[in-house]
């Protein structure tokens, strides 16, 4: 039996950029920071990604879009609501982010997963607008394989990646890439449960959902002129694969 129960995920950052630089991030749909996406119709009542409709449209100050007919079985209301407003004169942003709705099973699980996704999405997209936007990308997401789904799933990845235990978020690392080439990356983010390197054109996000009962994931946002989304992930599937295919 399910057991419909709300939950509300808050997060309150500061960053480098103009409220209208927040704006254009959160409602251009291109995957600088999260993943493509149909973007808003800008109005009250309009469309919004994946059935959703704008309920608060206030550029670049207030946007909320709701779905009351989520499609998934373990969810039934789900909201996103952006707050930005200006601090240093409208130099930097203040932004508010709250996800807001129902789940209807599962919860500690789905709390847990969505809670913790989300400090990993804000700073992701703090990383893009300090360092890319509002350069094009070319976005590409995939799963591991059924193997990736091991409670020690995600430790694997960082060993793969040549990660020391010690390495902590803002160090410089060179890491073991697709077919064996080295990397030179910026380590922006790493727990138990996610790592984010940034390299001078990329930003490549790894998911231990394993944690979750699901696949490990890797996402590349590519920002260098000639990026190939497609390369991306045929290079980056292949690595990731590997990792669960060795002895």
């Amino acid at each position: 039996m399910s057991q419909d129960r709300e939950f509300e995920i808050v997060r309150e950052f500061e960053v480098d950029a103009t409220p209208e630089q927040v704006w254009e991030a959160v409602t251009d749909g291109t995957g600088g920071y999260l993943w493509p996406m149909d973007p808003p119709e800008p109005r009250i009542g309009g469309a919004a990604a994946f059935g959703s409709t704008v309920t608060a449209w206030d550029p670049p100050h207030h946007l909320t879009i709701r779905s009351e007919d989520v499609g998934m079985p373990v969810q039934s209301v789900n909201q996103l609501e952006h707050v930005i407003e200006p601090r240093d004169g409208g130099r930097r942003a203040w932004v508010r982010y709250v996800h807001s709705g129902i789940l209807t099973d599962d919860w500690d699980n789905q709390y847990d997963g969505a809670n913790k996704h989300t400090d990993f999405y804000m700073h992701t997209l703090r990383e893009y607008l300090t360092h890319f936007a509002p350069r094009p990308v070319a976005f590409a997401t995939f799963d591991g394989p059924e193997a990736s789904q091991a409670p020690d799933a995600f430790a694997a990845v960082g060993r793969a990646l040549g990660l020391a235990d010690g390495a902590a978020a803002g160090e410089r690392v060179r890491v073991h890439g697709p077919e064996g080439r080295l990397v030179d990356a910026v380590l922006d983010f790493r727990n138990p449960y996610f790592i984010g390197l940034r390299t001078d054109e990329a930003l490549i996000r790894f998911f231990g959902r394993n944690h979750w009962g699901a696949p490990v994931g890797i996402s590349v946002h590519d920002f260098a002129p000639d990026a190939d989304a497609k390369a991306d992930e045929l290079a980056w599937q292949g690595w990731l694969n590997g990792v669960f295919s060795r002895p």
